[in-house]
């Protein structure tokens, strides 16, 4: 099987020690490509570095939405302009309600996601989302400002509001906490497998809470999907891959296939 993590931080203080090691473990589970994303510049400036250094791993570029400056939004964008051509998304990017509640600041917020999400369109690169206690909200700003390839990270809302971004042709990424969580489950039991992709969110979003997640773990996402839509993993599997390839428009994922 070739596995896709389309989400996970390798700049974590906690891979800091043992990065190599992760994703030698990695490999040796059938995980082909990992997507790293960033939550500010410095992150961004060290996915590109170990991009070039490991082959299956491709470079994401954004500022976590709890990141409030403006100023630093402005900078990543010259940065994801500059270096286009090397990353294969904008992200993450996206809305949290549940860590920001005031009104003046959730207006930052959406202020920051717009101007994500136009650059993304103008840059043709896919937005790698975060929405936490704001899927319909992040769904509909995405739905209004005309955005077209997009994966909603971690999805925590209803399968209802979901389905939403499945009629706009939008994927949903599940991480390996959905063992343990009966929100993802539902979703996944709701979405069609069309819609959906791998993901591990590291080194967060485990199967065994509080234990360091890693992107190994993106098997465990498959299997439960599989078992949940009575389908082969090998199926499974594939069905991901290549709504992966067609969400990054990704010869370029090929690459570091296995």
């Amino acid at each position: 099987m070739n596995l896709i993590d389309t989400h996970a931080h390798l700049c974590s203080e906690e891979f800091e020690r043992d990065l190599g090691g992760v994703l030698e473990r990695a490999r040796r589970e059938g995980v082909a490509a990992v997507i790293a994303v960033a939550e500010n510049v410095q992150d961004a400036h060290r996915n590109l570095a170990i991009s070039k250094e490991v082959p299956f791993v491709f470079p994401a570029a954004g500022i976590y939405p709890t990141i409030l400056d403006i100023a630093q939004a402005r900078k990543m964008h010259d940065f994801i302009r500059s270096n286009r051509h090397a990353l294969v998304a904008i992200g993450e990017v996206g809305l949290d309600y549940w860590k920001v509640k005031d009104d003046e600041e959730r207006e930052i917020q959406r202020e920051i996601f717009k101007s994500f999400i136009r650059l993304s369109k103008e840059i043709e690169l896919p937005l790698n989302v975060h929405s936490r206690s704001a899927g319909r909200q992040a769904l509909e700003m995405l739905l209004r400002e005309g955005a077209e390839n997009v994966q909603m990270h971690a999805f925590d809302g209803k399968s209802s509001t979901a389905m939403l971004g499945v009629e706009a042709g939008y994927y949903f990424s599940i991480p390996p906490s959905i063992v343990r969580s009966r929100q993802k489950q539902k979703l996944v039991r709701q979405l069609p497998v069309t819609s959906l992709l791998s993901e591990t969110d590291s080194p967060v979003l485990g199967p065994i809470p509080d234990k360091r997640n890693e992107p190994a773990n993106v098997k465990v996402s498959v299997k439960v999907i599989a078992e949940i839509k009575g389908m082969k993993e090998e199926e499974v599997a594939e069905i991901l891959y290549e709504n992966a390839c067609r969400l990054y428009r990704v010869d370029v994922l090929k690459s570091g296939m296995i």
